[in-house]
């Protein structure tokens, strides 16, 4: 089907993306097309679409659309365990987490996406509340990092999640790499205190022995207890999950 349509149009949000996006593969590898996708931003969260710049006014976007231009973006590949137990694969392209963020994604997606910008924030606080930090191991490249108590671990192809969070802000789409945030055994207070320099992108820019910032391809993260996940702001299922890049998997219609 994708062969005849040289251009693949997603008109939402980031979870509507995410459903699009999924089309241009199959048993975890894309599928061979010359056909484009571009995105033409409504919805709640809104965040891939600020790493490339790309209007959120929809007549602008379909301006680009008309005169943009073709890039090979990278994207992510996970697999993961559902709710029923058994093991799924699926595709991003903006940001993955476990934890905290998949959490309040869950949340949001039961309540709080009624207060549309104000949803992410209304849905962190509930979630924030609630959550208690867990243990997570992770590896990254074959590289084993231990966190007795973890509240987040970020798996980053784009910057933004949570509704204009740059939570990742050196993160690129075209350099093959995920940036991982590692978010330690931080305190509701100090997460509180600490939201506007994640708002800002300035949160890495500080000495934070609980954050850290590292860089891999493959990320496998695993927990014994029960540990959410989200992927494009879309809580699918839980840990243990297994990230992989796909280095410029999808041509994109980009602002030039």
């Amino acid at each position: 089907m994708l062969a005849s349509r040289p251009l693949v149009v997603a008109v939402g949000g980031d979870g509507t993306l995410n459903e699009v996006l999924n089309g241009f593969f199959r048993n975890g590898a894309p599928i061979p097309t010359t056909s484009k996708l571009a995105m033409v931003p409504l919805g709640t969260g809104g965040d891939f679409r600020r790493t490339l710049r790309i209007p959120v006014d929809p007549r602008q976007a379909i301006d680009v659309l008309r005169g943009g231009m073709v890039r090979r973006l990278d994207a992510g590949c996970v697999t993961y365990q559902t709710g029923e137990g058994t093991t799924a694969v699926r595709h991003f392209i903006n940001i993955a987490d476990a934890g905290l963020g998949g959490d309040v994604v869950f949340t949001v997606g039961n309540g709080t996406k009624r207060f549309g910008s104000a949803a992410y924030r209304i849905g962190g606080l509930r979630a924030l509340m609630s959550f208690k930090n867990k243990p997570m191991t992770v590896d990254i490249d074959g590289a084993t990092h231990e966190l007795p108590k973890a509240q987040q671990v970020v798996v980053a192809n784009c910057q933004f999640f949570g509704g204009g969070m740059k939570m990742a802000p050196s993160a690129s789409p075209t350099d093959g790499v995920f940036d991982v945030i590692l978010i330690k055994n931080a305190g509701k207070i100090e997460t509180l205190r600490g939201m506007n320099d994640i708002l800002s992108g300035k949160h890495l820019d500080q000495s934070n022995p609980k954050m850290e910032l590292m860089y891999g391809k493959r990320v496998s993260v695993t927990s014994p207890e029960k540990v959410r996940i989200d992927v494009d702001g879309e809580a699918v299922g839980y840990l243990p999950a297994l990230f992989e890049i796909q280095p410029g998997a999808i041509e994109f219609v980009t602002p030039r």
